[in-house]
Formats: C-alpha cells, structure tokens, sequence
C-alpha cells in the first residue's frame, strides 16, 4: 500500500528559513521513502514590477535577471548537495514567473502530496502579506503544506541524523 506522502517538494528562495526547511525535507522524504523534488522560482513578477516602478532601467533589468538565475543554480545546487549527504536524490527545478502560480503549477503537473516552506517572515503590513509570495502558495496550492520551524532543533536532527 501506498503512503500518504509520495512525492514532496520543498521551496528554495534563497533565504535561511528555505535552506533549513530543505534539510527537513531531506530528513522526511528519507523517512517515508518519498521523491523529493527542490524549487526555485526565479521571480519575474518581482523583476517586473522593479521596471514598471523605474527602479529599474531595461539595462538593469538584463543585470538583475542573470543574477537570479546564478542564485537558482547555486541554491539549486545547494539543495542537491544537501540531499546527497543523506543518501536523498533531489530533482532540481528551476522556472520562471509569479512564485505562487508556477508552485501551483509544479504541484499539479506533477502530483505533489507535500509542500515544504521555510518559516514565514512576519507580516508587517497589509502590502507585505500580498507580495509575500509563500505564504500566497501556501493558502492557494492543493496539497498539504508543512511549514518548517525551530532551526536549531533541524540543524541538530540533520547533523546527528
């Protein structure tokens, strides 16, 4: 009989709280014999809405957006490194667009059973909630969603695991 989770996928962005949830997730899915798929959204809406803003100038524009990608690849990277210290092959996907709807898309296409976010930032405002682009995937994917939280316990179950 087949578990409840089969395939789990875990969101990186880059930040401390995604690079923690990435080792839970390596934990996990090495616990329940679960697929284990890491995502990178690079956040053209973000990028977009710097131009529109004219925080950007088209030339920026171009600079910033090889940036992001070199971030994808490194954290990507990262993330199947991390996997490998545990005997856990990730499959890295990187994409492009809105984060929430290319995690909704992600999940759909490939039947996602469990989505891994780092803890939230605290919400400060009303703007910060609607650009907070994990916590918008987290209220609109259609799978479970785990939110990682307590750093240090992570760090201690990853390295004594």
């Amino acid at each position: 009989m087949k578990g409840p989770i089969e395939r789990i996928m875990v969101y990186i962005d880059g930040s401390e709280e995604s690079l923690i949830a990435c080792e839970y997730a390596v934990l996990l899915a090495r616990a329940v014999s679960a697929e284990l798929l890491a995502t990178y959204v690079v956040n053209t809406r973000a990028l977009n809405e710097l131009v529109k803003a004219r925080i950007f100038l088209s030339e920026e524009e171009a600079e910033y957006s090889r940036d992001m990608e070199e971030d994808a690849k490194r954290y990507l990277d990262h993330a199947v490194r991390t996997g490998a210290q545990k005997g856990v092959t990730i499959e890295p996907i990187r994409t492009a667009g809105s984060v929430h709807q290319e995690l909704n898309r992600i999940i759909e296409e490939r039947k996602v059973d469990l989505l891994v976010l780092g803890e939230l930032a605290h919400v400060r405002s009303r703007r910060d909630e609607f650009y907070n682009e994990a916590e918008r995937a987290m209220r609109s994917v259609h799978c479970s969603v785990l939110i990682v939280k307590d750093e240090e316990r992570v760090e201690d179950l990853f390295e004594l695991d």
